[in-house]
């Protein structure tokens, strides 16, 4: 009776025991798979997204441009002298070779008259030489005098020719430089600036000592707009294109251009490419340096979506965007189309169905758990 007292008391003793171990590791399991729950919680990073906006389909790219005289020169002086006088002022519109101005030129002047001189003497020396020469020649027929002699006075003869020839090519160097005394017009425009005045010195400049612009000319009579096209729109860039051209001084006004050249190459820096619009302007009333915008008429409506700027992810693979699919974010390659500031065109790689990571992390990869934040649920920008 005693032995099976004390073993019921064993039996009792070893089960207390044994519950206790239960109810002890049963309890720290819970509290370490609570501990768990919340730091895998806080594992998944949380984000905000934005649903691309659909636009309505592009038919023309508005874009930017600067308006450039055709034809832009500046004029310089090709001789040393005093400004005598200038017949053009600024706004003055000349035809192709007026005189704008006259430089007064002593010291050319003086040398021209030298070298002339120069030229005299050896022309008379040259006759001379050719009298000499000729009277050699015949005694040596009659045995006179000796070939030796008749030789020397060939070469006299010869010499005194390349004198004159040098002494003429002088003289016609003076008198080219004297020409430049008078500054003509190239070719017809309007003078947008001048920078003389009657006395004032001209340098005709050197390595050492640059020559002044004397005048500074422009033809407006058709004008040149550069254009920097996305690439994205390159093949809508073709010579011979219509363009229409607007300008905020024009108000309700259009100006009628055509694409006459590409650059024919994609600038890697900007993405862009780089074409011309020519534009007539018989009335003058475009002037250079003008800001416009420039419509160019694409060949096949564009469908498109817009997004913030700030959902854009540059890295070495190329311009991407981060999207949230199967709860995981998605590196997504996109092809931008036109900036409007704080929005972007995005011509491929979105859909309207897709939510946007809004300025995701730099660290951000593919496949990276994510959440979305209940206060950033997809919304639509409205560029």
């Amino acid at each position: 009776m005693n032995r099976l007292r004390a073993l019921l008391v064993i039996v009792l003793a070893v089960g207390v025991l044994g519950f206790g171990v239960y109810s002890g590791v049963r309890s720290r399991r819970v509290t370490a798979t609570e501990l768990r729950r919340p730091t895998a919680d806080a594992a998944v990073e949380v984000v905000s997204v934005v649903s691309p906006t659909v636009t309505e389909p592009t038919q023309e790219i508005l874009l930017p441009g600067t308006t450039q005289a055709f034809t832009d020169a500046s004029l310089f002086a090709r001789t040393n002298g005093y400004v005598q006088a200038w017949y053009f002022d600024i706004g003055a519109r000349v035809k192709k070779g007026e005189l704008l101005a006259e430089i007064e030129t002593p010291e050319i002047d003086q040398q021209l008259q030298q070298a002339q001189a120069d030229l005299e003497t050896a022309q008379a020396n040259l006759r001379q030489a050719e009298i000499t020469a000729e009277r050699w020649q015949g005694l040596l027929d009659s045995g006179s005098v000796s070939k030796q002699e008749t030789d020397q006075a060939v070469n006299a003869l010869s010499a005194m020719k390349a004198t004159v020839n040098s002494n003429a090519a002088n003289v016609r160097r003076l008198e080219r430089l004297q020409g430049f005394e008078k500054i003509y017009a190239p070719f017809q425009g309007v003078i947008t600036a001048r920078n003389l005045d009657i006395g004032v010195l001209i340098n005709s400049g050197s390595t050492t000592t640059p020559s002044q612009e004397l005048f500074h000319i422009a033809a407006i009579d058709k004008l040149r707009v550069f254009v920097a096209v996305p690439e994205v729109y390159a093949p809508a860039a073709r010579p011979g294109a219509q363009a229409t051209l607007t300008l905020d001084a024009f108000s309700g006004r259009t100006f009628r251009g055509t694409l006459v050249r590409t650059a024919n190459a994609i600038d890697l820096t900007a993405r862009t490419l780089l074409v011309e619009v020519d534009v007539d302007n018989p009335r003058g009333e475009l002037l250079p340096g003008a800001y416009v915008f420039v419509h160019l008429q694409l060949p096949k409506e564009v469908r498109s979506v817009t997004i913030p700027v700030n959902t854009l992810i540059f890295r070495a693979q190329g311009l991407q965007v981060a999207v949230v699919r199967d709860a995981q974010a998605r590196l997504v390659p996109i092809t931008l189309g036109r900036d409007h500031g704080t929005f972007v065109e995005i011509v491929a790689g979105l859909q309207p169905s897709d939510q946007v990571i809004v300025a995701p992390s730099d660290s951000l990869t593919s496949g990276t758990p994510v959440r979305i934040t209940p206060t950033g649920a997809a919304s639509r920008p409205r560029p």
